[in-house]
């Protein structure tokens, strides 16, 4: 396969692929404006267990970029929301994605797609709770 081939067949892949991008990012968009900044305070609890997994799953869902999670997140921070739950938050934010995984699963495959956001899903709950222990120690250091 010479090159030209092999940039139509990526040519031809990217224009159907669009599309469903811009769906999802529309999806995203309006989710976020549905859900109003107070409602994250009222779903946390404090607790350092149940936080996490609540910044986890909401994180998933309302997925986004890193730029605009750190954004959030600093807001979360001034709520009273633990590092916990927001660094559960920012990371399932960033890398699972419940609202692309049709998408996902259509392109990569179903099986490679729900491994990768159960994975990052697991890993956004345990570096949360990594941070948290992380923190708690170097302040007794600093």
């Amino acid at each position: 396969m010479d090159i030209r081939a092999s940039a139509e067949k990526t040519y031809t892949s990217m224009v159907q692929v669009i599309p469903q991008i811009l769906g999802i990012l529309l999806l995203v968009s309006l989710l976020l404006t549905i859900i109003p900044p107070e409602w994250y305070g009222m779903v946390f609890t404090g607790h350092p267990l149940v936080d996490p997994v609540a910044g986890a799953a909401i994180g998933s869902i309302a997925a986004g970029n890193p730029v605009t999670s750190y954004v959030i997140g600093g807001e979360l921070l001034n709520t009273g929301i633990s590092i916990t739950a927001v660094t559960a938050f920012i990371v399932a934010w960033v890398t699972v994605g419940v609202i692309q995984l049709p998408m996902e699963m259509n392109i990569l495959g179903k099986r490679f797609a729900i491994a990768r956001n159960l994975c990052g899903f697991i890993f956004a709950i345990l570096i949360a709770i990594l941070t948290e222990v992380t923190l708690s120690l170097l302040g007794g250091i600093l």
